[in-house]
């Protein structure tokens, strides 16, 4: 079965993530390997495209937390670890406090 987003073929996990970014995953994250030109390129060409969309982290971040959800819902899991009974620690704040 082949599935096809907006005309595009997706055949492997980073197409879709391209697909979904609308932007290879390679321009976020570098290359191995490459040069301070490249690199420099690279992010002069990622801050042009947040300039143009700067809702993208947002959006990146939604179809993100949808794909957990969907996946791995037991990421959002979350459960609140208490702190062990004892003298309670003072911050800075506090001995300052404390001193005056």
């Amino acid at each position: 079965m082949r599935t096809f987003i907006g005309g595009q073929e997706a055949v492997s996990a980073n197409d879709f993530i391209e697909l979904a970014l609308g932007t290879p995953v390679e321009l976020w994250l570098g290359v191995e390997g490459e040069t301070e030109e490249e690199r420099a390129a690279r992010l002069d060409a990622a801050r042009d495209i947040l300039a143009e969309n700067p809702n993208l982290p947002d959006d990146v971040s939604g179809i993100a937390a949808e794909v957990i959800e969907t996946y791995a819902p037991e990421l959002f899991n979350v459960i609140p670890i208490g702190r062990p009974a004892g003298p309670a620690r003072r911050t800075t704040r506090s001995r300052k406090g404390a001193a005056a």
